[in-house]
């Protein structure tokens, strides 16, 4: 994670990639300018300064564990100093700075030529904390969104279950009122960091005779309650990346809910859509371009470097080209949000788009290894521990994770083209 001296990260590099500074592009022998004012510039150079003053604080690839103290501090840091959770409020636990386009793009691009990681992004803080600002109450903003964001409070999502996946709407895990309290049995599948969390946000049916998209409530509540049972699933990273959660008899309060009772479907959309941006971050997929660009100028086939291949140099061009669009594409969503206008098609493409951005940069790190791109597990000739091939194999599940291709596909053509519903299958 250390970054070379603050004047060498502005010179030139020797691939056609990196910026030289955020306000050019350089491709080839042809410069793009794209100059800010000089208090953009100012902001950039306060944000380099950071970033290289305190690179040492940085976690390692070896403490990317979800509850791992360095890890923690680290993000603690980027919030104290404007680096991340930006424009929350101070007093929920954010820096509190109003929303301002450049600024983030600035920050955002200052990660990427370094190489540090950025700030925790999971369930809890992508998620969670924007709905909560959207459509919690005072007091759960209150209790949830400061420790949430600190990485003191972990949490996981039950949504899917075994029989309501890209359909979730058919979600069975019931809520039955019993005084002062909802009595929760049921399932729940595919979900992440349920060993490790703290809290869970839970979609539960607790009007059993409203329409299907109804009687649906959205609860918050401890992953201690007594009648949870967490069964980790193994993937094909080998890893248990994912639980099957099961609850009998959980009592939940009826206050730890969030909007109102059987309007929960509204609340998850929100929730998935900061899903949807999360998985499809542009700026992390420029970070692995970055990447795989030093990469290929490592790996050699027949003495010659990948980046001087014109195979390889042209798929890392046109994938180039895609990241880019999916930056302004993230602009104009962050804009239209500020505005407090509809995204529109610009957000139904996000998840599909990044998702599948993301598996093919991972593939092109792989062919650009060669047999050791096969590697997996311990062995001495295991570039950057592995992580090219965990990325490889758990980014193909994240393109059905969370909203399949197909289903995203579907919403795209329905909502954003306005083209016909796909027929239903008949009646049996």
């Amino acid at each position: 994670t250390g970054c070379p001296k603050r004047n060498a990260l502005r010179a030139p590099l020797k691939h056609p990639l990196r910026p030289v500074r955020g306000s050019e592009i350089r491709i080839e022998d042809k410069t793009l300018d794209l100059s800010l004012s000089p208090e953009y510039e100012a902001f950039r150079d306060q944000v380099a300064g950071l970033l290289q003053d305190n690179q040492q604080k940085a976690p390692t690839q070896a403490d990317r564990g979800i509850k791992n103290q360095r890890r923690q501090d680290w993000h603690k840091w980027l919030i104290e100093n404007g680096l991340a959770a930006r424009t929350i409020p101070k007093e929920y636990g954010g820096y509190g700075a109003a929303p301002d386009i450049l600024k983030s793009r600035i920050i955002a691009e200052e990660f990427a030529r370094t190489g540090l990681p950025k700030g925790i992004a999971n369930q809890g803080v992508s998620m969670l904390v924007p709905t909560l600002l959207e459509l919690g109450t005072e007091e759960q903003k209150q209790a949830y969104i400061r420790p949430t964001l600190h990485g003191e409070m972990i949490w996981c999502q039950g949504y899917s279950e075994p029989g309501a996946g890209s359909d979730l709407a058919s979600l069975t895990t019931k809520g039955e009122i019993d005084g002062d309290d909802y009595v929760i049995n049921g399932q729940k599948i595919w979900t992440s960091t349920a060993k490790q969390a703290d809290m869970i946000f839970c979609l539960v049916r607790t009007e059993p005779d409203a329409k299907k998209h109804h009687g649906i409530s959205y609860l918050i509540f401890s992953m201690d309650t007594p009648g949870i049972e967490v069964r980790p699933l193994v993937d094909m990273t080998m890893n248990a990346n994912f639980n099957e959660v099961f609850f009998t008899d959980v009592r939940v309060p009826r206050d730890q809910i969030v909007g109102a009772p059987g309007k929960g479907w509204q609340v998850a959309n929100a929730t998935l859509t900061h899903e949807r941006g999360m998985l499809g971050d542009p700026n992390a997929a420029k970070t692995r371009l970055l990447a795989i660009a030093d990469l290929m100028q490592k790996e050699t086939i027949n003495g010659e470097r990948l980046i001087d291949n014109p195979v390889f140099r042209d798929r890392l061009v046109a994938l180039q080209a895609r990241v880019y669009a999916m930056q302004a594409n993230g602009l104009r969503v962050m804009s239209n949000r500020i505005k407090g206008d509809s995204a529109g098609m610009a957000g139904l493409i996000i998840k599909l788009q990044g998702c599948e951005l993301n598996h093919e940069l991972a593939r092109l790190a792989i062919d650009a290894m060669g047999e050791f791109g096969l590697l997996y597990g311990d062995t001495p000739y295991l570039r950057d521990f592995g992580e090219w091939q965990a990325k490889y194999m758990y980014d193909l599940g994240l393109i059905i994770g969370g909203g399949t291709a197909q289903i995203q596909k579907n919403i795209i053509s329905e909502r954003g083209l306005g083209m016909p519903r796909e027929p239903r299958p008949a009646a049996a």
